[in-house]
Protein backbone atom coordinates (compact mmCIF):
# COMPACT_ATOMS: atom_id res chain seq x y z
CA UNK A 1 0.00 0.00 0.00
CA UNK A 2 1.60 3.38 -0.99
CA UNK A 3 -0.49 5.89 1.05
CA UNK A 4 -3.45 5.31 3.19
CA UNK A 5 -5.62 8.51 3.78
CA UNK A 6 -9.27 8.33 4.87
CA UNK A 7 -9.41 12.11 7.01
CA UNK A 8 -12.30 13.81 4.56
CA UNK A 9 -15.86 12.78 3.12
CA UNK A 10 -15.16 11.83 -0.53
CA UNK A 11 -12.13 9.01 0.60
CA UNK A 12 -12.54 6.19 -1.66
CA UNK A 13 -15.21 3.50 -0.87
CA UNK A 14 -15.76 5.63 2.30
CA UNK A 15 -12.74 3.14 3.16
CA UNK A 16 -9.55 5.65 2.62
CA UNK A 17 -7.22 6.43 -0.25
CA UNK A 18 -4.17 4.14 -1.13
CA UNK A 19 -3.11 4.94 -4.46
CA UNK A 20 -4.00 8.35 -5.45
CA UNK A 21 -6.11 11.07 -3.41
CA UNK A 22 -9.16 11.34 -4.32
CA UNK A 23 -8.76 15.12 -3.59
CA UNK A 24 -5.41 14.72 -5.81
CA UNK A 25 -3.26 14.05 -2.96
CA UNK A 26 -0.29 11.97 -4.31
CA UNK A 27 1.80 9.07 -2.21
CA UNK A 28 4.70 11.24 -1.83
CA UNK A 29 2.45 14.55 -0.35
CA UNK A 30 0.40 11.52 2.02
CA UNK A 31 3.68 10.47 3.11
CA UNK A 32 5.24 13.49 3.86
CA UNK A 33 1.85 15.15 5.84
CA UNK A 34 2.04 12.05 7.71
CA UNK A 35 5.58 12.44 8.53
CA UNK A 36 4.95 16.51 9.45
CA UNK A 37 1.75 15.22 11.70
CA UNK A 38 4.09 12.55 13.55
CA UNK A 39 7.28 15.62 14.29
CA UNK A 40 4.87 17.90 15.14
CA UNK A 41 3.39 14.89 18.28
CA UNK A 42 7.22 14.53 18.84
CA UNK A 43 7.66 18.30 19.68
CA UNK A 44 4.76 17.64 22.07
CA UNK A 45 6.02 14.73 24.06
CA UNK A 46 8.83 17.15 24.66
CA UNK A 47 6.51 20.52 25.53
CA UNK A 48 4.07 18.27 27.63
CA UNK A 49 6.91 15.72 29.67
CA UNK A 50 9.40 18.92 30.45
CA UNK A 51 6.28 20.89 31.59
CA UNK A 52 7.39 23.76 29.09
CA UNK A 53 5.57 27.45 29.02
CA UNK A 54 3.53 27.55 26.45
CA UNK A 55 3.77 31.17 27.13
CA UNK A 56 7.51 31.76 25.97
CA UNK A 57 6.70 28.85 23.05
CA UNK A 58 4.96 31.72 20.60
CA UNK A 59 6.93 31.27 17.48
CA UNK A 60 6.46 27.24 18.12
CA UNK A 61 3.11 27.83 18.90
CA UNK A 62 2.32 29.58 15.54
CA UNK A 63 3.91 27.00 13.40
CA UNK A 64 2.10 23.94 15.07
CA UNK A 65 -1.11 25.80 13.97
CA UNK A 66 0.18 26.24 10.27
CA UNK A 67 1.76 22.57 10.29
CA UNK A 68 -1.74 21.28 11.36
CA UNK A 69 -3.78 23.48 8.84
CA UNK A 70 -1.27 22.46 5.92
CA UNK A 71 -2.41 19.06 6.06
CA UNK A 72 -6.29 19.98 5.95
CA UNK A 73 -7.66 18.51 2.61
CA UNK A 74 -7.23 20.49 -0.34
CA UNK A 75 -4.87 23.12 1.52
CA UNK A 76 -1.73 22.10 0.18
CA UNK A 77 -0.12 20.32 -2.72
CA UNK A 78 3.21 21.47 -2.95
CA UNK A 79 5.65 18.68 -1.67
CA UNK A 80 8.57 21.02 -1.24
CA UNK A 81 6.37 23.37 0.92
CA UNK A 82 5.49 20.49 2.87
CA UNK A 83 8.96 19.06 3.31
CA UNK A 84 10.46 22.60 4.21
CA UNK A 85 7.42 22.80 7.23
CA UNK A 86 9.01 19.47 8.35
CA UNK A 87 12.59 20.86 7.91
CA UNK A 88 11.48 23.77 9.95
CA UNK A 89 9.34 21.97 12.77
CA UNK A 90 12.38 19.76 13.67
CA UNK A 91 14.65 22.47 13.80
CA UNK A 92 12.35 23.97 16.36
CA UNK A 93 11.48 20.26 18.14
CA UNK A 94 15.89 20.34 18.53
CA UNK A 95 15.57 23.97 20.05
CA UNK A 96 13.48 22.38 22.73
CA UNK A 97 15.49 19.20 23.39
CA UNK A 98 17.74 19.21 26.96
CA UNK A 99 21.03 17.95 26.06
CA UNK A 100 20.75 14.62 28.58
CA UNK A 101 16.94 13.96 27.67
CA UNK A 102 16.11 10.80 26.49
CA UNK A 103 12.81 11.10 24.38
CA UNK A 104 10.75 8.28 22.18
CA UNK A 105 11.30 8.05 18.40
CA UNK A 106 8.72 10.15 17.69
CA UNK A 107 11.09 13.08 19.55
CA UNK A 108 14.26 12.31 18.33
CA UNK A 109 14.14 11.12 14.71
CA UNK A 110 16.16 13.46 12.59
CA UNK A 111 16.16 13.43 8.30
CA UNK A 112 18.53 14.35 5.40
CA UNK A 113 16.68 13.83 2.92
CA UNK A 114 13.40 13.36 1.12
CA UNK A 115 14.10 9.79 0.77
CA UNK A 116 14.66 9.53 4.18
CA UNK A 117 11.65 11.39 4.81
CA UNK A 118 9.72 9.20 3.01
CA UNK A 119 11.28 5.61 3.98
CA UNK A 120 10.07 7.12 7.74
CA UNK A 121 6.57 8.01 6.84
CA UNK A 122 5.87 4.51 5.66
CA UNK A 123 6.32 3.31 9.30
CA UNK A 124 4.41 6.11 11.35
CA UNK A 125 0.94 6.90 9.52
CA UNK A 126 -2.76 6.25 10.20
CA UNK A 127 -1.86 2.49 9.92
CA UNK A 128 0.58 2.71 12.36
CA UNK A 129 -1.93 2.23 15.23
CA UNK A 130 -2.84 -1.58 14.45
CA UNK A 131 -6.13 -1.91 16.59
CA UNK A 132 -8.90 -0.21 14.47
CA UNK A 133 -10.83 1.52 17.31
CA UNK A 134 -8.36 3.22 18.79
CA UNK A 135 -6.89 4.75 15.32
CA UNK A 136 -10.42 5.63 15.12
CA UNK A 137 -10.32 7.22 18.05
CA UNK A 138 -7.10 8.86 17.66
CA UNK A 139 -7.68 10.07 14.26
CA UNK A 140 -10.91 11.77 15.34
CA UNK A 141 -8.86 13.52 17.97
CA UNK A 142 -6.12 14.66 15.31
CA UNK A 143 -8.46 15.95 12.65
CA UNK A 144 -10.54 17.79 14.92
CA UNK A 145 -6.93 19.14 15.89
CA UNK A 146 -6.37 19.84 12.40
CA UNK A 147 -9.82 22.17 12.25
CA UNK A 148 -9.06 23.89 15.69
CA UNK A 149 -5.65 24.96 13.84
CA UNK A 150 -7.23 26.32 10.86
CA UNK A 151 -9.72 28.43 13.32
CA UNK A 152 -7.06 29.58 15.47
CA UNK A 153 -4.92 30.24 12.74
CA UNK A 154 -6.98 32.83 11.57
CA UNK A 155 -7.71 34.84 15.01
CA UNK A 156 -4.20 34.48 15.12
CA UNK A 157 -3.34 36.53 11.91
CA UNK A 158 -5.56 39.00 13.69
CA UNK A 159 -3.42 39.20 16.41
CA UNK A 160 -6.23 36.78 18.85
CA UNK A 161 -4.18 34.40 20.47
CA UNK A 162 -4.57 31.81 23.36
CA UNK A 163 -2.38 30.04 24.89
CA UNK A 164 -4.99 27.92 26.26
CA UNK A 165 -5.62 26.11 23.21
CA UNK A 166 -2.19 26.24 22.32
CA UNK A 167 -1.18 23.88 25.39
CA UNK A 168 -4.06 21.84 24.63
CA UNK A 169 -2.64 20.77 21.19
CA UNK A 170 0.17 20.01 22.75
CA UNK A 171 -1.85 17.54 25.53
CA UNK A 172 -3.75 16.48 23.25
CA UNK A 173 -1.32 15.18 20.27
CA UNK A 174 1.39 14.14 22.51
CA UNK A 175 -2.00 11.54 23.88
CA UNK A 176 -2.25 10.52 20.45
CA UNK A 177 1.29 8.52 21.24
CA UNK A 178 0.24 7.39 24.73
CA UNK A 179 -0.37 3.78 24.06
CA UNK A 180 -1.45 3.57 27.71
CA UNK A 181 -4.87 5.14 27.12
CA UNK A 182 -7.61 2.96 26.85
CA UNK A 183 -10.59 3.63 24.44
CA UNK A 184 -12.92 5.39 27.18
CA UNK A 185 -10.21 7.54 27.88
CA UNK A 186 -9.77 8.56 24.28
CA UNK A 187 -13.51 9.15 23.74
CA UNK A 188 -13.34 11.49 26.75
CA UNK A 189 -10.05 13.62 24.88
CA UNK A 190 -12.60 13.48 21.60
CA UNK A 191 -14.88 15.35 23.54
CA UNK A 192 -12.35 17.56 25.04
CA UNK A 193 -11.17 18.29 21.55
CA UNK A 194 -15.14 19.58 20.76
CA UNK A 195 -14.91 22.09 23.47
CA UNK A 196 -11.91 23.51 22.13
CA UNK A 197 -13.87 23.77 19.07
CA UNK A 198 -16.04 25.72 20.76
CA UNK A 199 -13.95 28.00 22.18
CA UNK A 200 -11.44 28.54 19.25
CA UNK A 201 -14.61 29.10 17.37
CA UNK A 202 -15.55 32.06 19.81
CA UNK A 203 -12.27 33.18 19.74
CA UNK A 204 -12.26 33.62 16.19
CA UNK A 205 -16.18 35.07 16.59
CA UNK A 206 -14.58 38.06 18.60
CA UNK A 207 -11.11 38.55 16.52
CA UNK A 208 -13.49 38.83 13.31
CA UNK A 209 -15.84 41.49 15.01
CA UNK A 210 -13.07 42.90 16.51
CA UNK A 211 -11.55 43.67 13.69
CA UNK A 212 -14.17 44.16 10.67
CA UNK A 213 -17.73 44.99 12.59
CA UNK A 214 -20.54 42.78 13.31
CA UNK A 215 -21.72 41.62 10.16
CA UNK A 216 -24.79 43.15 9.05
CA UNK A 217 -27.99 41.46 6.49
CA UNK A 218 -26.33 42.53 3.11
CA UNK A 219 -27.36 42.00 -0.68
CA UNK A 220 -24.73 40.27 -2.41
CA UNK A 221 -24.32 40.79 -6.57
CA UNK A 222 -23.37 37.53 -8.39
CA UNK A 223 -23.06 39.25 -11.72
CA UNK A 224 -20.54 40.93 -13.04
CA UNK A 225 -19.24 44.44 -13.90
CA UNK A 226 -16.86 45.11 -17.17
CA UNK A 227 -13.30 45.49 -15.52
CA UNK A 228 -10.41 43.12 -15.43
CA UNK A 229 -10.82 41.23 -11.99
CA UNK A 230 -9.34 39.23 -9.18
CA UNK A 231 -11.00 36.52 -7.59
CA UNK A 232 -10.12 35.64 -4.19
CA UNK A 233 -11.42 32.37 -2.12
CA UNK A 234 -10.17 30.62 0.90
CA UNK A 235 -11.34 31.84 4.01
CA UNK A 236 -8.70 34.45 5.54
CA UNK A 237 -10.17 37.72 6.12
CA UNK A 238 -7.00 39.76 7.00
CA UNK A 239 -5.36 38.38 3.51
CA UNK A 240 -9.10 39.95 1.55
CA UNK A 241 -8.55 43.10 3.74
CA UNK A 242 -4.52 43.95 2.62
CA UNK A 243 -6.02 42.54 -1.55
CA UNK A 244 -8.64 45.64 -1.04
CA UNK A 245 -6.37 47.85 0.28
CA UNK A 246 -3.99 47.27 -2.59
CA UNK A 247 -6.56 47.53 -5.54
CA UNK A 248 -8.33 50.42 -4.41
CA UNK A 249 -8.31 52.81 -7.55
CA UNK A 250 -6.62 50.57 -9.58
CA UNK A 251 -9.67 50.14 -11.96
CA UNK A 252 -9.55 46.30 -10.66
CA UNK A 253 -12.24 44.84 -9.22
CA UNK A 254 -12.42 42.04 -6.46
CA UNK A 255 -15.19 39.16 -6.26
CA UNK A 256 -15.23 36.28 -3.22
CA UNK A 257 -15.45 32.91 -4.24
CA UNK A 258 -16.83 30.04 -2.30
CA UNK A 259 -16.49 30.52 1.44
CA UNK A 260 -15.23 34.03 1.10
CA UNK A 261 -18.73 35.20 0.41
CA UNK A 262 -19.89 35.80 3.80
CA UNK A 263 -17.16 38.48 3.96
CA UNK A 264 -19.48 41.15 2.73
CA UNK A 265 -21.59 41.10 5.51
CA UNK A 266 -18.45 42.70 7.35
CA UNK A 267 -18.90 46.40 7.71
CA UNK A 268 -15.08 47.28 7.32
CA UNK A 269 -15.38 46.05 3.39
CA UNK A 270 -18.08 48.09 2.53
CA UNK A 271 -16.08 50.76 1.69
CA UNK A 272 -14.56 49.49 -0.78
CA UNK A 273 -16.13 50.41 -4.15
CA UNK A 274 -14.17 47.80 -6.32
CA UNK A 275 -15.72 45.22 -3.71
CA UNK A 276 -18.11 44.14 -6.31
CA UNK A 277 -19.83 40.72 -5.77
CA UNK A 278 -19.47 37.03 -5.59
CA UNK A 279 -18.51 34.95 -8.53
CA UNK A 280 -19.58 31.44 -8.63
CA UNK A 281 -20.70 28.74 -6.11
CA UNK A 282 -19.00 26.20 -3.79
CA UNK A 283 -15.17 25.35 -3.96
CA UNK A 284 -15.37 22.06 -6.17
CA UNK A 285 -17.17 24.22 -9.35
CA UNK A 286 -14.06 25.70 -9.95
CA UNK A 287 -12.47 23.54 -12.53
CA UNK A 288 -15.05 25.09 -14.94
CA UNK A 289 -16.29 28.58 -12.93
CA UNK A 290 -12.52 29.57 -13.21
CA UNK A 291 -12.19 29.27 -16.52
CA UNK A 292 -15.24 31.63 -17.42
CA UNK A 293 -13.38 33.99 -14.77
CA UNK A 294 -10.76 35.14 -16.75
CA UNK A 295 -8.53 36.95 -14.24
CA UNK A 296 -5.88 35.72 -11.37
CA UNK A 297 -7.27 33.83 -8.51
CA UNK A 298 -6.37 34.22 -5.16
CA UNK A 299 -5.91 31.25 -2.57
CA UNK A 300 -5.52 32.08 0.92
CA UNK A 301 -6.08 28.54 2.95
CA UNK A 302 -7.65 24.92 1.49
CA UNK A 303 -10.33 24.39 -0.98
CA UNK A 304 -7.95 23.84 -4.29
CA UNK A 305 -9.25 21.31 -6.67
CA UNK A 306 -5.67 20.74 -8.95
CA UNK A 307 -6.49 22.68 -11.80
CA UNK A 308 -6.88 20.96 -15.08
CA UNK A 309 -4.91 23.63 -17.84
CA UNK A 310 -1.30 25.67 -17.82
CA UNK A 311 -3.39 28.65 -18.55
CA UNK A 312 -6.03 28.32 -15.10
CA UNK A 313 -2.45 27.22 -13.23
CA UNK A 314 -0.59 30.37 -14.38
CA UNK A 315 -3.47 32.72 -12.90
CA UNK A 316 -3.52 30.75 -9.91
CA UNK A 317 -1.99 32.36 -6.81
CA UNK A 318 -1.09 31.24 -3.25
CA UNK A 319 -0.30 32.46 0.08
CA UNK A 320 -0.74 31.24 3.62
CA UNK A 321 -1.04 27.18 4.08
CA UNK A 322 -2.27 27.13 0.55
CA UNK A 323 0.19 25.68 -2.28
CA UNK A 324 -0.07 23.76 -5.09
CA UNK A 325 3.16 23.04 -7.68
CA UNK A 326 4.08 25.58 -10.34
CA UNK A 327 1.38 28.16 -8.88
CA UNK A 328 3.59 31.75 -7.47
CA UNK A 329 3.11 31.76 -3.40
CA UNK A 330 3.04 35.34 -1.76
CA UNK A 331 5.14 35.20 1.70
CA UNK A 332 4.55 38.28 4.40
CA UNK A 333 7.34 40.21 4.84
CA UNK A 334 8.22 40.82 8.65
CA UNK A 335 5.39 42.93 9.46
CA UNK A 336 2.97 40.28 7.90
CA UNK A 337 2.41 42.69 5.15
CA UNK A 338 1.59 40.74 1.68
CA UNK A 339 2.97 42.32 -1.54
CA UNK A 340 -0.32 41.72 -4.20
CA UNK A 341 1.43 43.93 -7.06
CA UNK A 342 1.96 40.72 -9.17
CA UNK A 343 -1.34 39.70 -8.79
CA UNK A 344 -2.77 43.50 -9.88
CA UNK A 345 -0.32 44.33 -12.66
CA UNK A 346 -1.83 40.52 -14.09
CA UNK A 347 -5.16 41.23 -13.85
CA UNK A 348 -4.80 44.24 -15.74
CA UNK A 349 -3.93 42.16 -18.57
CA UNK A 350 -6.54 39.95 -18.62
CA UNK A 351 -10.41 40.47 -19.88
CA UNK A 352 -13.36 41.22 -17.35
CA UNK A 353 -14.66 38.05 -15.82
CA UNK A 354 -17.77 35.94 -17.97
CA UNK A 355 -21.17 36.64 -15.93
CA UNK A 356 -22.46 33.59 -15.59
CA UNK A 357 -25.18 33.98 -13.05
CA UNK A 358 -27.05 37.54 -12.59
CA UNK A 359 -29.06 38.58 -9.39
CA UNK A 360 -28.16 38.79 -5.49
CA UNK A 361 -27.42 36.21 -2.47
CA UNK A 362 -28.67 37.30 0.87
CA UNK A 363 -26.36 36.96 3.78
CA UNK A 364 -25.19 38.52 7.37
CA UNK A 365 -27.41 36.70 9.51
CA UNK A 366 -24.57 36.22 12.09
CA UNK A 367 -26.07 35.48 15.91
CA UNK A 368 -25.39 39.26 16.60
CA UNK A 369 -27.93 39.89 13.82
CA UNK A 370 -30.36 36.86 14.55
CA UNK A 371 -31.01 37.60 17.68
CA UNK A 372 -31.84 41.33 17.16
CA UNK A 373 -34.73 39.65 15.23
CA UNK A 374 -35.06 37.51 18.00
CA UNK A 375 -38.78 38.72 19.12
CA UNK A 376 -39.76 38.61 15.51
CA UNK A 377 -38.55 34.73 15.03
CA UNK A 378 -40.08 34.45 18.46
CA UNK A 379 -43.20 35.51 17.87
CA UNK A 380 -43.40 33.56 14.43
CA UNK A 381 -42.47 30.35 16.59
CA UNK A 382 -45.51 30.69 19.07
CA UNK A 383 -48.07 32.01 15.95
CA UNK A 384 -47.18 28.94 14.48
CA UNK A 385 -45.61 30.48 11.31
CA UNK A 386 -42.25 28.83 12.39
CA UNK A 387 -43.08 24.91 13.08
CA UNK A 388 -39.56 24.21 12.89
CA UNK A 389 -35.82 24.85 12.14
CA UNK A 390 -33.31 23.00 10.44
CA UNK A 391 -29.17 23.86 10.50
CA UNK A 392 -27.95 22.70 7.45
CA UNK A 393 -24.33 24.11 8.23
CA UNK A 394 -21.06 21.88 6.69
CA UNK A 395 -19.60 21.41 3.69
CA UNK A 396 -20.30 20.84 -0.23
CA UNK A 397 -18.67 18.27 -2.40
CA UNK A 398 -18.69 16.82 -5.48
CA UNK A 399 -20.35 13.07 -4.95
CA UNK A 400 -23.87 13.15 -7.07
CA UNK A 401 -25.33 11.75 -3.62
CA UNK A 402 -25.63 15.78 -2.45
CA UNK A 403 -28.21 16.42 -4.35
CA UNK A 404 -30.06 15.39 -1.40
CA UNK A 405 -29.30 18.80 0.32
CA UNK A 406 -30.82 20.49 -2.43
CA UNK A 407 -33.93 18.26 -2.94
CA UNK A 408 -34.32 18.27 0.97
CA UNK A 409 -34.57 22.35 1.12
CA UNK A 410 -36.85 22.73 -1.29
CA UNK A 411 -39.25 19.98 -0.35
CA UNK A 412 -39.13 21.83 3.25
CA UNK A 413 -42.91 23.00 4.10
CA UNK A 414 -43.39 27.13 4.16
CA UNK A 415 -43.48 27.19 7.68
CA UNK A 416 -39.84 25.77 8.30
CA UNK A 417 -36.72 28.23 8.37
CA UNK A 418 -32.79 26.70 7.27
CA UNK A 419 -30.02 27.96 9.38
CA UNK A 420 -26.91 27.73 7.68
CA UNK A 421 -22.76 28.24 7.53
CA UNK A 422 -19.90 26.82 5.25
CA UNK A 423 -20.36 25.98 1.50
CA UNK A 424 -23.03 23.96 2.01
CA UNK A 425 -25.05 26.82 1.86
CA UNK A 426 -24.24 26.65 -2.06
CA UNK A 427 -26.49 23.53 -2.64
CA UNK A 428 -29.95 26.16 -1.60
CA UNK A 429 -29.17 29.52 -1.06
CA UNK A 430 -30.25 30.46 -4.93
CA UNK A 431 -33.56 28.50 -4.39
CA UNK A 432 -36.32 30.89 -4.43
CA UNK A 433 -37.46 29.82 -0.74
CA UNK A 434 -39.16 33.51 0.23
CA UNK A 435 -40.21 33.98 3.87
CA UNK A 436 -42.01 34.07 6.85
CA UNK A 437 -43.08 37.25 7.83
CA UNK A 438 -40.16 39.06 6.40
CA UNK A 439 -37.87 36.42 7.93
CA UNK A 440 -35.89 34.63 5.27
CA UNK A 441 -36.32 31.29 5.13
CA UNK A 442 -32.51 30.48 4.50
CA UNK A 443 -30.38 32.43 7.60
CA UNK A 444 -26.65 32.73 6.21
CA UNK A 445 -24.30 32.73 9.41
CA UNK A 446 -21.26 33.13 7.27
CA UNK A 447 -18.36 30.64 7.06
CA UNK A 448 -17.91 27.34 8.61
CA UNK A 449 -16.45 28.47 11.74
CA UNK A 450 -19.74 30.97 11.98
CA UNK A 451 -21.39 27.66 12.77
CA UNK A 452 -20.84 28.97 15.94
CA UNK A 453 -23.29 31.57 15.35
CA UNK A 454 -25.60 28.61 15.04
CA UNK A 455 -24.70 27.38 19.02
CA UNK A 456 -25.62 30.63 19.91
CA UNK A 457 -28.87 31.36 18.07
CA UNK A 458 -29.91 28.09 19.97
CA UNK A 459 -28.66 28.61 23.34
CA UNK A 460 -30.46 31.94 23.18
CA UNK A 461 -33.82 30.22 21.87
CA UNK A 462 -33.96 27.63 24.24
CA UNK A 463 -33.00 30.31 26.99
CA UNK A 464 -35.99 32.64 25.56
CA UNK A 465 -38.47 29.20 25.95
CA UNK A 466 -37.06 28.40 29.11
CA UNK A 467 -35.82 25.18 27.95
CA UNK A 468 -33.39 23.34 29.47
CA UNK A 469 -31.61 22.68 26.38
CA UNK A 470 -30.89 23.13 22.59
CA UNK A 471 -32.39 19.55 22.20
CA UNK A 472 -35.95 20.24 23.44
CA UNK A 473 -36.17 23.22 20.71
CA UNK A 474 -38.43 22.78 17.46
CA UNK A 475 -34.71 22.39 15.76
CA UNK A 476 -32.95 19.43 13.37
CA UNK A 477 -29.20 19.12 12.53
CA UNK A 478 -28.82 17.85 9.24
CA UNK A 479 -25.34 18.17 8.57
CA UNK A 480 -23.11 17.84 5.35
CA UNK A 481 -19.50 17.30 5.67
CA UNK A 482 -16.52 17.52 3.75
CA UNK A 483 -13.23 18.02 5.98
CA UNK A 484 -11.84 18.52 9.08
CA UNK A 485 -12.97 21.94 9.74
CA UNK A 486 -16.60 20.44 9.58
CA UNK A 487 -15.54 17.34 11.98
CA UNK A 488 -14.49 19.94 14.95
CA UNK A 489 -17.56 21.27 14.25
CA UNK A 490 -19.45 18.46 14.44
CA UNK A 491 -17.02 17.18 17.74
CA UNK A 492 -18.02 21.10 19.23
CA UNK A 493 -21.99 20.51 19.07
CA UNK A 494 -21.35 16.93 20.95
CA UNK A 495 -19.40 18.53 23.61
CA UNK A 496 -22.10 20.98 24.15
CA UNK A 497 -24.53 17.92 24.47
CA UNK A 498 -26.20 18.13 21.07
CA UNK A 499 -27.92 15.33 20.10
CA UNK A 500 -29.92 13.35 17.02
CA UNK A 501 -27.52 15.28 14.56
CA UNK A 502 -27.87 14.07 11.03
CA UNK A 503 -24.50 13.88 9.09
CA UNK A 504 -24.36 13.24 5.62
CA UNK A 505 -23.75 12.11 2.52
CA UNK A 506 -22.21 9.53 4.55
CA UNK A 507 -21.21 8.90 7.64
CA UNK A 508 -16.96 9.30 8.05
CA UNK A 509 -14.85 6.26 6.69
CA UNK A 510 -12.36 6.73 9.88
CA UNK A 511 -15.16 5.33 12.07
CA UNK A 512 -14.57 2.13 13.35
CA UNK A 513 -17.64 -0.13 13.41
CA UNK A 514 -17.28 -0.14 17.58
CA UNK A 515 -16.70 3.69 17.65
CA UNK A 516 -20.01 4.41 15.31
CA UNK A 517 -21.57 2.48 17.52
CA UNK A 518 -21.05 4.41 20.57
CA UNK A 519 -21.91 7.82 18.59
CA UNK A 520 -25.10 5.89 17.77
CA UNK A 521 -26.09 4.81 20.84
CA UNK A 522 -25.05 7.34 23.06
CA UNK A 523 -25.02 10.93 20.88
CA UNK A 524 -27.97 9.81 18.30
CA UNK A 525 -26.00 10.51 15.26
CA UNK A 526 -27.30 9.32 12.83
CA UNK A 527 -26.97 9.07 8.88
CA UNK A 528 -29.57 10.13 5.93
CA UNK A 529 -31.90 8.42 3.48
CA UNK A 530 -34.03 9.86 1.06
CA UNK A 531 -35.58 13.75 1.28
CA UNK A 532 -39.22 12.05 1.94
CA UNK A 533 -38.80 10.03 4.24
CA UNK A 534 -36.32 12.07 6.26
CA UNK A 535 -38.79 15.30 6.29
CA UNK A 536 -41.32 12.48 7.41
CA UNK A 537 -39.31 11.65 10.36
CA UNK A 538 -38.13 14.96 11.26
CA UNK A 539 -41.28 16.61 11.15
CA UNK A 540 -43.85 13.60 12.34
Amino acid sequence: MGMFCFQCQETAGNKGCTIRGVCGKTEEMAKLMDLLIHTLKGISVIVVREKLEVSKLDALNGEMLTSLFMTITNANFDSDALEHQIGKMLVLRNGLRKADGVYPDAAVFTVHNREEMLQKAASVGVLATENEDIRSLRQMVIYGLKGIAAYAEHARNLGAKSEEISAFLYEALAATLDESLTADELTALVLKTGSYGVKVMALLDAANTARFGVPAITKVNIGVRKNPAILISGHDLVDLEQLLEQTKGTGVDVYTHSEMLPAHAYPAFKKYSNFVGNYGNAWWKQLTEFETFHGPILFTTNCIVPPKSEEIRARIFTTGVAGYPGCRHILPNIDGKKDFSKIIALAKTLPAPQEIEHGELLNGFAHAQVLALADQVVDAVKSGAIRKFFVMAGCDGRMKNREYYTEFAEKLPKDTVILTAGCAKYRYNKLNLGDINGIPRVLDAGQCNDSYSLVVIAQKLAEVFQLNSVNELPLVFNIAWYEQKAVIVLLALLSLGVKNIHLGPTLPGFLSPNVAKVLVEKFGIAGIGTPEDDLSRFLS
